[in-house]
């Protein structure tokens, strides 16, 4: 392995380990909000399952 391509992966690993980072700080502050606002709770829920059931439809719609 040359050089180059040590330090490109190094970048990548990087450029993930900060996606990593950012998406665990939103994470974190939708948990934030609902333990400061338990009705968040149920605002949160709600929208996972409406993904849950929109994800179900479109899966439905490919296989058959």
């Amino acid at each position: 392995m040359n050089e180059q391509r040590a330090r490109e992966a190094v970048e990548h690993l990087q450029i993930a380990a900060l996606e990593v980072i950012a998406s665990l700080r939103a994470f974190l502050d939708v948990a934030e909000s609902i333990v400061r606002d338990p009705a968040q709770a149920a605002n949160v829920a709600g929208m996972v399952d409406d993904l849950a059931g929109t994800a179900e439809r479109v899966t439905r719609i490919h296989v058959s």
